[in-house]
């Protein structure tokens, strides 16, 4: 990963400094009435899908009601997409792809302009196998056919380092599926694949149905967590899936990746300042349907690594901090 990283203790003083590290230049400002503003989700049936309609619901009912008219998309990396091309002015997208965009890293072909408005939770990364089938390590996927994610999304970036820092590339390499998550589990139910790697909230709503209908084993990535974190950054971590969710025994360890909610530099800076208003006064509606347990405070949404705040978000957060 390239560029300068900023801590957050670091960022917290530039935001309520007013650091220009923060804000691209040539960002608009307040002008007229709300626009209407495009924010590119991600599939129905996903996290992405839930925030966004939720957001754009309580947005028309929280004041100054900003306007949001939420997209379907195949979320992560065709959000960043639209966000560089201009036909989104919001977009939900993982942490790692948004610094590969910022970079122009692959999978993108040259540098983005974007900004963040907020990291609003954390994507839990599942590998998920039938729990009366053969795989029970990571290892044992080498070969094996795996649902890794739709093209054009951030659970396929992800997938491919977690493959790659598993050693299980060249003769070990899995025989990919790039599947949205419907497909993942259908596919999982059929038998027509041995896992799916998903990033998502938990409990995802669709997992949790699979499980009810079949048992499922949800590996452990403690190790393939170190690994990614040592050679990319702390834009990844290790976190907990608890005990009884999608009926696990015990606690599993695997890899936690912060979600954002980005915006384009031109989105001007009061429509920017408002959807913040609306994310924090509203965030228990927000996560309801995305991830149990998850609470949203400044502090924490304010750490976005290498992306720099919009300046919506620099005056807002600089509000709420006096």
């Amino acid at each position: 990963m390239t560029g300068r990283r900023i801590s957050r203790r670091g960022l917290l003083r530039s935001a309520l400094m007013g650091g220009p590290a923060l804000a691209l230049p040539g960002c608009a400002r307040d002008d007229g009435p709300h626009r209407l503003l495009t924010l590119a989700t991600g599939a129905p049936g996903g996290p992405y899908h839930a925030f966004g309609h939720a957001l754009a619901a309580e947005a028309a009912r929280t004041p100054p009601h900003p306007r949001v008219t939420p997209v379907s998309t195949a979320a992560s990396v065709d959000n960043l997409r639209r966000l560089a091309a201009g036909s989104a002015d919001l977009a939900l997208a993982m942490a790692d792809a948004a610094e590969q965009a910022l970079h122009g890293a692959e999978p993108f072909t040259a540098p983005a302009r974007v900004t963040a408005l907020a990291r609003v939770y954390v994507n839990y990364t599942h590998v998920l196998t039938r729990a009366d089938g053969p795989v029970r390590s990571v290892a044992d996927l080498a070969g094996r056919p795996v649902a890794t994610g739709a093209t054009g999304s951030g659970a396929q970036v992800l997938a491919g380092r977690l493959l790659r820092v598993a050693g299980l590339t060249g003769g070990h390499a899995v025989r990919e599926r790039r599947l949205g998550l419907a497909e993942s589990v259908a596919a999982l139910r059929r038998g027509t694949v041995d896992a799916v790697i998903w990033a998502g909230g938990v409990p995802t709503p669709a997992l949790s149905a699979l499980a009810r209908q079949l048992p499922l084993r949800v590996l452990s990535l403690e190790a393939e967590a170190e690994a990614l974190r040592a050679e990319y950054g702390p834009v990844y971590s290790a976190v907990t899936l608890p005990a009884g969710v999608y009926g696990l025994a015990a606690p599993v360890t695997t890899i936690g990746v912060g979600d954002y909610l980005l915006a384009r530099p031109e989105v001007p800076e009061r429509d920017a300042r408002d959807i913040l208003r609306v994310v924090f006064d509203r965030w228990r509606v927000l996560l309801r349907e995305v991830t149990a347990g998850a609470r949203l405070e400044p502090r924490f949404a304010v750490a976005t690594g290498d992306l720099p705040l919009h300046p919506g978000a620099v005056a807002y957060y600089r509000s709420v901090y006096g």
